[in-house]
């Protein structure tokens, strides 16, 4: 399960951008890897041919292994950067490959909470579209409004359209200029190929570790305890980061608040190492599986249909419940598993060891189909892990 960002997938709301909408002769389905399909439009083909030695000289020069297969990115909207951390396998730490300068910068610090704000988001979000044609260059667009969002946010009018881009220019977006968004578009649209689906990205008001940030945010935060609390939620998936070099797992509560699970652990090295100690080491099922289509004629299917996957993800939900954090009765967790061609489900990531293993567990599926022949499939799913209410009859007396 790569990526196992637990901010669920939802966008809607104004799309501020000239969105491609190819034609069912260029359908991503017709071509044999995602960059491929990326290089039937003119501007990323252009960015390849422009960039692509470049990059590769650029790994060369820091160790690392080209391409790569995961990447990550971090942005700080007062310290105006954008960061790209990269690595080969999902149990090797990040390595940091460049930081790049966000240009131009809309708003103030604090999260985006309604159309028209001009804000910047914080948070955890992924990049969920790939925009050739973008009135900006190239862009890569975000999963904004995601669950805490929705929850936080304007009800009716929450906003939406928010994107890394070129150009330098912003209403609420990440500018890198042409020339960032030519690399990082490569590098997406690369480590997209090599199967990673949900590629984070985390934004924060400022670098926590830059004592001037630093001083701007609390000053800014001092009179607003809603805004300490959630600036400080931010600062736990930083602290995590920064020490470990591995993405936290991030969960939201009922009340749309960021649970940075083992954010205790960033801040002392004796507590981690105590609960490694601790921890027995777990064996994930491992397959390997040569190539995953981007579409299929017929989804894989759950056996009892779609009425008994639903139940088996509320059961599932409701083993779950003793792994919620400390003072957290309500969280979603979206995963991501493969239903391989023989319908075995499987997954390639060690995170929440606990939920995998009983993901694992699934029977047996009938395995997606594409031109009359079993294929494997990646699906992505949402586990509500929920207390229960417990009521009390009213008695006599």
């Amino acid at each position: 399960m790569k990526n196992l960002i637990l901010s669920i997938t939802l966008m809607t709301g104004l799309v501020s951008e000239a969105i491609a909408q190819p034609s069912a002769q260029t359908s991503a389905a017709s071509f044999a890897s995602f960059i491929d399909y990326q290089k039937t439009f003119s501007r990323p083909d252009e960015s390849f041919r422009k960039k692509e030695d470049t990059l590769q000289k650029q790994f060369a020069a820091k160790g690392l292994k080209w391409p790569a297969n995961y990447i990550y990115i971090r942005s700080f909207k007062y310290d105006s950067q954008l960061e790209v951390w990269v690595k080969d396998q999902v149990s090797e730490p990040f390595k940091l490959f460049k930081t790049y300068k966000v240009c131009v910068l809309a708003g103030t610090l604090g999260p985006k909470r309604m159309e028209g704000d001009y804000q910047v988001p914080e948070g955890f979000y992924y990049i969920n579209e790939f925009n050739p044609r973008s009135n900006y260059y190239l862009s890569l667009g975000l999963n904004y409004p995601n669950i805490s969002d929705i929850a936080l946010s304007d009800s009716l009018r929450p906003g939406g359209g928010i994107y890394i881009h070129g150009s330098c220019v912003s209403v609420g977006c990440i500018p890198i200029t042409d020339e960032g968004i030519d690399e990082l578009y490569i590098l997406a649209a690369l480590a997209r190929t090599e199967g990673q689906d949900y590629i984070p990205v985390h934004i924060f008001p400022i670098r926590y570790n830059v004592p001037r940030s630093v001083n701007y945010l609390n000053n800014l935060v001092k009179d607003d305890p809603a805004l300490k609390k959630f600036e400080s939620r931010l600062e736990d998936a930083f602290d995590y980061f920064d020490k470990f070099k591995q993405l936290p797992v991030i969960m939201i509560s009922d009340k749309g608040e960021y649970i940075v699970n083992g954010a205790s652990l960033a801040k002392t090295k004796a507590e981690k190492e105590e609960k490694r100690i601790k921890k027995p080491p777990v064996t994930h099922l491992e397959r390997k599986i040569a190539s995953i289509p981007e579409s299929v004629h017929e989804w894989p299917k759950y056996p009892g249909g779609g009425e008994a996957f639903m139940k088996y993800l509320d059961d599932l939900g409701t083993q779950m419940v003793d792994y919620l954090p400390k003072g957290v009765k309500k969280a979603y967790v979206q995963v991501e598993f493969i239903i391989d061609k023989d319908g075995v489900p499987t997954n390639d990531d060690d995170l929440i060891d606990e939920l995998i293993n009983k993901m694992e567990k699934m029977p047996t599926w009938q395995p997606a189909i594409l031109n009359d022949k079993p294929v494997a499939k990646k699906m992505v799913q949402t586990v509500t892990i929920e207390i229960p209410e417990i009521s009390t009859a009213a008695g006599g007396g």
